[in-house]
């Protein structure tokens, strides 16, 4: 499993609060008729006129989703929000090249495609994570229980499901760069193949056999591996988490997946009416589950930028 380099994390096992108390859910982008599209022809307008408040306002709109495509390709919270700051700035410097000739959102995310499939290995990936690879890191991991004079049952909770998105995480490392990247838009964040075959600029067949190419290398792997997808494997998150932190795949001090107040994927991203097949369902479960990440502040980052291109020949239509 993928040991982790972290910032801006709980600095202690947090409480698990229900994610239906989440608030500001972002529209969805990456839906067959995304809502987003008229308000952003509107702030693209106006960015191009020289408004640095639209620019931060399209920033705003946009890069929570950005952010969690770009986690889910990486793992590493460090080496995501270095992608997607990297990201944000072609997106901004280019913006003047933008013709309309399809909607911006597929302007923007085809953005993130290629820069996601094209830019150098991150941390989690040099190590060179497969299947058999990560079948044998869990094997030497020993089954035992947390120690109880440590955490509290509210805490072992957190830990546990840490764990669990931690472990279920790492396996995407082992899909090769486009297998992981259409698998997350098309069975985590249920992106339909008209969308996923315009981002990838495939045909919808194509992206459909890709699609399902990916769901079976995991299928494969988990249904003979993890006792969340098959009852009858020994694998416990449970009985892995005191090995994962001995082992330093999960600090407890520095939680990186689980937060005080977790939207789950589902909620933003809810499943289209045509059913999966029952394990292929099950299986997305489990990463549908994971939470929907809050994005670091890439408009402070950025205003700087905003401001120096609001002037610029590069704003200019």
């Amino acid at each position: 499993m993928p040991r982790r380099t972290v910032s801006h994390c709980h600095s202690r096992p947090a409480s698990v609060s229900n994610p239906s108390t989440a608030v500001d859910m972002p529209l969805n982008p990456l839906s067959e008729s995304a809502p987003t599209d008229f308000e952003d022809a509107e702030l693209v307008s106006a960015a191009r006129g020289g408004s640095a408040d639209a620019l931060e306002q399209l920033v705003l709109r946009h890069q929570r989703w950005i952010y969690n495509i770009v986690r889910r390709m990486s793992y590493n919270p460090v080496d995501a929000e270095d992608a997607t700051q990297e990201i944000l700035i072609k997106v901004i410097t280019k913006l003047s090249t933008f013709e309309a000739r399809s909607s911006f959102r597929t302007w923007l995310y085809r953005i993130v495609v290629n820069h996601v499939l094209n830019r150098q290995r991150s941390s989690s990936e040099s190590a060179g994570w497969t299947f058999e690879r990560y079948h044998r890191a869990l094997q030497d991991v020993p089954d035992a229980e947390l120690p109880e004079d440590r955490t509290t049952p509210a805490d072992r909770q957190v830990l546990v499901q840490e764990a669990k998105i931690a472990c279920t995480t790492g396996v995407l490392l082992c899909l090769d760069r486009e297998q992981r990247l259409v698998y997350i838009l098309g069975e985590i964040f249920d992106v339909r193949d008209r969308v996923g075959a315009d981002l990838l600029e495939i045909s919808r067949a194509n992206f459909r056999q890709k699609l399902s190419r990916a769901r079976r290398d995991l299928h494969r792997f988990l249904q003979n591996q993890c006792g969340l997808v098959n009852p009858d494997n020994p694998c416990r998150c449970a009985k892995k988490t005191h090995g994962f932190i001995e082992a330093g795949y999960v600090n407890a001090e520095r939680l990186v997946f689980v937060s005080d107040r977790m939207t789950a994927v589902r909620e933003v991203a809810p499943r289209a009416a045509d059913a999966l097949e029952q394990f292929d369902e099950r299986l997305a479960g489990l990463f549908r589950d994971h939470p929907f990440h809050d994005t670091p502040d890439f408009v402070a980052r950025l205003k700087p930028l905003f401001t120096d291109l609001g002037n610029s020949p590069l704003m200019e239509s």
